[in-house]
C-alpha cells in the first residue's frame, strides 16, 4: 500500500474518526504513503467516499473483549492513532493514550475534537459552523447588512481540523526521531480557527477591517472583490498592490487620472465604474483580455468548471471532482495515486496480526449499527 519512496513509507495509521476532519487528515497521510487502517463498526459508519482513497477498512466490535483486544494489538503495532470521540470516551473503553502507550511508547495519539480536551465546552456537540462562529472568523465574513456568510465547511473541518491534525502528526513523528517517544496531540478545531485568524484579530475595528463587510479584504474595496459579467458569471479582482492596480486601471482603458486606490473615499465612484465596465463583457472575454497583464484578474469558477480549466489540467492531468489530486508535489518522494478504497479488509488485516479465525469472528461485528450522519444526508421519504 505504501509507495516505494514515499514520505511516510512504513508508517501505520489507525483512524477511528468519521466526520470530515479526521478522514480528511488521514487521507493526507495516505497521500504521503502511510498505511491507513480505518476502524469502523461504530455509530457513525464509514467516512465519506471522497476521503476513502488509499485506505484499508476494518470493522471491530469495541463493546466485546475480542474487539478491544484486536484493537489493542493494532495499536501496539501502529505509529499513529487518530480518534474523534468526545473527551473521555476512549479512556472509558480502556483505549486512552495512557493505556495504549504502555504497550507502545512510540505511539503518536491524535484526538481531533471541536472544542478540545478541556474547557467549559469540551463535551458540547458542534459542527464546523459552531467552531468558526466561536473563533470570530464567521463574525467577520459576509455583507454589512446581512447575516455572516458561511464558507461551506472548509475552515474548521478541513483547515483547522484535518489539515492541522496531519500537520501536528507530522511534527510529532519528526520529534519522535529525536526522542524515541510518541505523545498525545489535542487537536481542536476551535484552536485551529484561532490560529487561522492570527492576522485578522489585530485588524478588527481598524481601517483595514472595521466591521463585517467593511474594509480591505471583505469585498468593499473595488480592487479586491468579485464582479458580475454580462453572461451572469463572475470575475475575481485582487489588485491590492500599487503595481497590480496600475495594470488593472490601464487594462480597463480608463482615461481619467489614476486615483490613490487605498483611499476609501475613492471607492464608491470606482466601484460604480468597475461594475459598469465588467458588466459589458463575458467573464471569459475579460479573462482573455487581462491574460499576461499582471492585474490579478481571474475567473470565479463553479465547482463543475474547475477540473476543465487548462491550469488545473496541466498541474493534475486527468483529475476531476471525483478524483481530486494528492498534494503537495515532492521532487523526490512521490505522493500516492488517488485510488478510492472502501472494501472490508477486516479479516485480511487481523489475520496479518496473527489472530485466529475464532478470535476474528468474535472481534468483527455481524452488523453495523449506524446512527450518525451519513453523507450526503438521506432525504425524508415523500408522502
Amino acid at each position: 500500500m505504501t509507495g516505494q519512496n514515499s514520505i511516510l513509507k512504513g508508517t501505520r495509521v489507525l483512524d477511528l474518526t468519521r466526520l470530515a476532519p479526521g478522514p480528511y487528515g488521514s487521507m493526507l497521510l495516505a497521500d504521503m504513503g502511510a498505511e491507513v487502517i480505518v476502524v469502523g463498526g461504530g455509530r457513525s459508519g464509514l467516512p465519506i467516499d471522497s476521503y476513502r482513497r488509499g485506505k484499508h477498512f476494518i470493522n471491530l466490535d469495541l463493546k466485546s473483549e475480542e474487539g478491544l483486544d484486536a484493537f489493542r494489538l493494532l495499536a501496539a503495532n501502529a505509529d499513529v492513532l487518530m480518534e474523534g470521540f468526545r473527551p473521555g470516551v476512549m479512556h472509558r473503553l480502556g483505549l486512552g493514550y495512557d493505556a495504549l502507550r504502555q504497550d507502545n511508547p512510540k505511539l503518536v495519539y491524535c484526538s481531533v475534537t471541536g472544542y478540545g480536551q478541556d474547557g467549559p465546552l469540551a463535551q458540547e456537540a458542534g459542527h464546523d459552523i459552531n467552531y468558526v462562529g466561536l473563533s470570530g472568523a464567521l463574525g467577520a465574513m459576509g455583507p454589512l447588512d446581512g447575516p455572516p456568510a458561511l464558507p461551506l465547511n472548509i475552515i474548521a473541518d478541513f483547515a483547522a481540523g484535518g489539515l492541522y491534525a496531519a500537520y501536528s502528526i507530522l511534527g510529532a513523528l519528526l520529534e519522535r526521531e529525536r526522542s524515541g517517544l510518541g505523545q498525545f496531540l489535542d487537536v481542536a478545531m476551535v484552536d485551529g480557527c484561532l490560529s487561522l485568524m492570527t492576522m485578522h484579530y489585530p485588524d478588527w475595528g481598524k481601517p483595514v477591517l472595521p466591521s463585517r463587510g467593511k474594509g480591505l479584504l471583505t469585498g468593499e474595496a473595488p480592487f479586491y472583490r468579485c464582479y458580475v459579467c454580462n453572461d451572469g458569471k463572475y470575475l475575481a479582482v485582487g489588485a491590492l498592490e500599487g503595481a497590480f492596480f496600475t495594470n488593472l486601471w490601464r487594462g480597463l482603458n480608463l482615461e481619467q487620472p489614476m486615483p490613490d486606490h487605498m483611499r476609501p473615499d475613492t471607492w464608491p465612484a470606482m466601484t460604480e465604474q468597475f461594475e459598469r465596465l465588467f458588466a459589458s463583457r463575458s467573464r471569459d472575454a475579460w479573462v482573455k483580455h487581462f491574460e499576461g497583464r499582471d492585474a490579478c484578474v481571474s475567473p470565479v469558477l463553479a465547482p463543475d468548471e474547475v477540473f476543465e480549466h487548462p491550469h488545473v489540467q496541466a498541474r493534475f492531468p486527468g483529475s476531476d471532482s471525483y478524483a481530486t489530486p494528492a498534494i503537495p508535489h515532492y521532487s523526490r518522494t512521490p505522493t500516492m495515486p488517488g485510488v478510492t478504497g472502501g472494501t472490508d479488509d477486516s479479516y485480511a488485516v487481523l489475520r496479518a496480526l496473527g489472530l485466529s479465525e475464532a478470535k476474528i469472528n468474535k472481534a468483527v461485528p455481524e452488523t453495523s449499527n449506524v446512527t450518525g450522519l451519513e453523507w450526503p444526508p438521506v432525504k425524508p421519504s415523500q408522502p
